[in-house]
């Protein structure tokens, strides 16, 4: 037996780097499946697998026994008709979420249904303001708007320009010795990102689509790539929407930090702050405490569960 982290996967057949620091092309025997884990995918990018090596005519053949098990992993909904579930990646350390206020424009209903998912899975999230070098003073005042939001609530912010490397060095140094993911929309450059982080990784560099502003897709499976100076980087799908999964709609907002400090000071213990009386949650929104479009977007994730919320009146 032995023992490597996977780096890719094309559906079949997996790239694996080995302890020896050799990489291999595996696969999974049959009808390969993890205990209570319904997902299209059950070896993930950043997986430590158990494998078991066999020879067949001189050719030596590495089959996937086991899946070690994960600190975390990050899952979106899967794009086909399935309720099935897609992982992207595994045993992340942390995620640097990369935004564009054009080219193409970054939903700020894309981030909150992100960083809900990330908090969900207890994944730090740092976001990367990217092509600063391209944006008008309006775009800049926007982006500073962003930044002091989600600043506010602990997630840091970074405003990066590949044409800069002064305002991306400081990557290198988080990155050492850890295992990360870049993720975002399409077109958004987090392949470019990558290069400039290490130039040795080849990546293909989408264009954007002048009639639309959307990013074409360039890369269809997740990989991994080790970097030079130390750790690993996730080059992830480009992501167009990210549907919530495994998050049960009563506990919500405990993946709002802003909104889990004031849990328990509502006046229900199953207050979902919609309509309730004397919620704190609701009271912290009116006085600018709370970002209103944070909690517009709590309530769009609230109706994405397809039920009536509970209607409390004040006779309760």
């Amino acid at each position: 037996m032995s023992v490597g982290i996977v780096l890719k996967s094309t559906g079949k057949f997996y790239t694996v780097l080995m302890d020896n620091g050799v990489e291999i092309t595996a696969r999974i025997r049959g009808k390969f499946r993890l205990e209570g884990l319904r997902t299209t995918n059950p070896v993930a990018v950043g997986d430590r697998v158990i494998l078991r090596e066999e020879k067949n005519d001189d050719e030596e053949l590495f089959t996937i026994e086991t899946v070690e098990p994960r600190r975390n992993y990050l899952v979106r909904k899967s794009t086909n008709l399935s309720k099935q579930k897609q992982i992207l990646a595994s045993n992340i350390d942390c995620i640097y979420l990369v935004v564009t206020i054009e080219q193409p424009t970054t939903q700020l209903g894309f981030i909150d249904r992100f960083l809900v998912s990330a908090e969900s899975f207890r994944i730090p999230v740092t976001i990367l303001f990217n092509k600063i070098d391209v944006y008008s003073e309006e775009s800049k005042l926007t982006m500073q708007i962003w930044k002091e939001i989600y600043e506010s609530i602990g997630y840091p912010c970074h405003f990066i320009s590949t044409l800069e490397s002064e305002t991306y060095q400081f990557l290198n140094k988080e990155i050492k010795e850890k295992q990360v993911l870049f993720a975002g929309n399409s077109g958004v450059g987090k392949s470019s990102i990558v290069k400039c982080i290490d130039p040795r990784i080849d990546l293909r560099i989408g264009e954007i689509s002048e009639a639309h502003f959307s990013g074409k897709h360039t890369t269809t499976f997740a990989e991994m790539y080790q970097v030079e100076s130390g750790g690993f980087i996730i080059d992830s799908p480009g992501i167009r929407a990210f549907g919530l999964v495994e998050i049960e709609k009563e506990v919500l907002a405990h993946y709002f930090p802003e909104m889990r400090q004031l849990l328990g000071q509502c006046k229900f213990h199953n207050c979902m702050h919609v309509n309730e009386p004397h919620c704190a949650v609701k009271e912290a929104v009116e006085n600018g405490e709370i970002e209103e479009s944070r909690y517009i977007h709590y309530l769009q994730m609230l109706e994405d569960y397809g039920s009536d919320i509970h209607r409390r009146n004040d006779h309760e």
